[in-house]
């Protein structure tokens, strides 16, 4: 269950992470330094950086994520292994499947069955998350690089903050988008209104998307869509902001406009290059079967 925290600031001032570490001594600053960057702490209702300068008067909320601790045990849950070397793993992931474990997913997640296949996992991430470099959503499929150690765990990770690594999605979205091409360049931050939820935020993080047209339907548009940054849900808060939502999207999305298991949003194409080898690799995954299948029926309407 998420702990709440409210502070009035009546003397202390200077930094936020260093005020919020003065009083909640039994938190890092690094986690309180990660929970301003995810939008858990609000400073007056807004969203605002680690180095704001605190002032008198200033009423602060903290949302305190609810803390996992786990045995992590090894499961034999088949997975598709797309490229596997001493450094890197590329997963294919299904629909439907968590990344890693959290509060309400203790079992059955891709770090389950990773154990299971792969022996050496970088440790970076601790024991809930071995090897996963970057996430996809539980109803996104598609594909995920995975670190086998260290030093390829720091080297994948640089290169997504750099943004020279390639992520491709597919996605089908409500409406008939009358453009080719498009950017979307908006900074996301968790809602206001709702806490599980993401949103267009003033002062949020960076975050930009670019999407092209792949194909039209009646009420349907298909496109593909490259990604400068991975903030969570990011094409799926983008394209419900341009008015485009996702089908299938659960959260938003409208609901129950086509049958399927989640929002139509496929990862594609993942490249990047080498962490030993530094050769540029690049990877592509068919769209799953019930996505071939809807994109079928609305090519007979």
């Amino acid at each position: 269950m998420l702990q709440e925290h409210n502070f009035i600031i009546k003397e202390e001032t200077g930094r936020l992470d260093k005020v919020l570490t003065e009083l909640l001594p039994k938190i890092t600053r690094s986690h309180i330094q990660q929970w301003i960057k995810e939008g858990n702490v609000l400073i007056n209702g807004e969203q605002l950086k680690p180095n704001y300068k605190v002032q008198a008067g200033d009423a602060i909320s903290v949302i305190e994520p609810e803390l996992v601790s786990l045995e992590v045990l090894a499961e034999n849950i088949p997975i598709e292994i797309v490229y596997q070397d001493e450094d890197v793993v590329v997963v294919n992931k299904a629909q439907g499947m968590v990344v890693h474990p959290s509060a309400g997913h203790q079992t059955g997640t891709l770090v389950h069955a990773l154990m299971y296949h792969i022996n050496d996992l970088s440790g970076i991430n601790g024991t809930i998350r071995p090897g996963i470099v970057h996430r996809i959503d539980k109803d996104t499929s598609g594909l995920l690089m995975v670190a086998k150690n260290d030093v390829a765990h720091e080297k994948l990770a640089a290169q997504l903050k750099d943004k020279t690594s390639v992520r491709e999605y597919i996605a089908l979205v409500h409406g008939v988008i009358p453009h080719e091409k498009g950017t979307i360049d908006a900074p996301l931050g968790r809602s206001k209104i709702d806490r599980k939820k993401q949103d267009i935020i003033d002062g949020g993080r960076e975050a930009v998307t670019h999407f092209t047209v792949l194909e039209r339907f009646k009420d349907f548009t298909l496109v593909s869509l490259k990604l400068e940054t991975g903030r969570t849900h990011q094409i799926r808060v983008h394209m419900k902001y341009i008015g485009y939502p996702l089908a299938g999207d659960p959260i938003y999305g409208p609901r129950k406009t086509l049958e399927g298991k989640g929002q139509f949003l496929h990862a594609q194409v993942l490249g990047f290059k080498h962490p030993t080898t530094d050769e540029f690799l690049t990877f592509e995954a068919p769209l799953p079967q019930l996505f071939e299948d809807t994109l079928t029926k609305l090519r007979d309407e």
